[in-house]
């Protein structure tokens, strides 16, 4: 059993901020469920012959795991097997090995296996569960397919962490994720952020980067901008950090999975609702990369509407009229 300063060394335990968001979200859906139980009787279960959520296929194929696989099995702090991220579960290890494990440079696998959860793995609100199951089913909250690339990245040798926030999300999001659902967007608005939202962080060359893999390209068409990279940061884009709440950690911790696995216990058809939603928003920025002559014609035209222009200042001697 791991003792108490173990879990504490591998970010088990929830830090102080992090500790205090959760149990606010936890009061906060509460109070919501509380307080709207006639909604809640009424949104929980999905009527008859309404619209349902159908998961998306797979699009991409498993590779076969061998046992001749090479894998970090290093103890060191970012490298090791942590909480719904255990790199050392073959499907991990066969996907890093596919990806260019111990063949590519660091940056060059990271970028890879970026770009490989990134474009192929949909964002789907369901409960926590093993790295594994989520390569296996292709879907999963931002968290799930954070830890996926972090999962390759510790597979690979190369530390990777998670960066947790507290956040309030651009409009076109809240329209596609929160306003679909009125129990949802209650415990939303009366909280005045989603939770918590994270990032994944790579050590490559003396310095972290960033990778923030959840939204797909279509996703981000939807919303009207730029296709993130690798090393670009959501903060500013399309997530706003509420002050104080960035914290950076080797692991999930202990009691993160509790509001997602409560809602879907209690409401399943708030959760079906969003998902069948987040599936609209992604057939719609489809059509847009698709008018706009594909992706990178897109996100170049994007990126153009979103620099800020900054206006030129000319300074000019004015004589004053002086009263003496």
């Amino acid at each position: 059993m791991m003792s108490f300063h173990e879990m504490k060394d591998k970010d088990y335990i929830p830090q102080k901020t992090q500790l205090m968001m959760m149990i606010g979200g936890g009061f906060g859906l509460a109070k919501t469920l509380l307080l709207n139980l006639s909604d809640l009787k009424k949104l929980r279960i999905i009527p008859p012959n309404s619209e349902r959520y159908i998961r998306p296929t797979r699009p991409y194929d498993l590779p076969s795991f061998e046992s001749s696989m090479k894998l970090c099995v290093s103890e060191e702090k970012y490298l090791r097997p942590t909480l719904h991220c255990d790199h050392h579960e073959p499907e991990v290890i066969a996907l890093a090995h596919q990806l260019g494990a111990y063949k590519k440079t660091d940056k060059e696998f990271a970028e890879d296996a970026f770009h490989f959860v990134k474009e192929n793995m949909t964002l789907e609100i369901i409960a926590f569960n093993p790295v594994s199951e989520t390569i296996k089913r292709g879907t999963g909250t931002c968290i799930h397919l954070i830890s996926v690339f972090i999962a390759l990245c510790r597979a690979a040798g190369i530390k990777a962490r998670y960066k947790m926030f507290a956040m309030n999300m651009i409009k076109a999001w809240y329209d596609a994720v929160v306003d679909v659902d009125p129990l949802v967007k209650k415990w939303y608005d009366s909280m005045g952020y989603f939770m918590i939202e994270g990032e994944g962080e790579i050590y490559i060359d003396g310095e972290w980067i960033v990778a923030h893999v959840g939204p797909k390209a279509e996703r981000q068409a939807a919303a009207g901008i730029p296709i993130t990279k690798f090393g670009e940061d959501s903060l500013g884009r399309w997530f706003f950090a509420i002050p104080g709440s960035i914290m950076v950690m080797e692991s999930i911790p202990f009691g993160l999975a509790g509001a997602i696995r409560g809602l879907s216990k209690i409401a399943p058809g708030s959760m079906e609702r969003v998902n069948i939603s987040i599936q609209k928003q992604i057939a719609s920025g489809k059509k847009i990369i698709a008018d706009a002559g594909g992706v990178e014609a897109y996100d170049k035209n994007a990126r153009e509407k979103m620099e800020i222009k900054q206006p030129t200042l000319q300074l000019q001697t004015k004589d004053e009229i002086v009263f003496s």
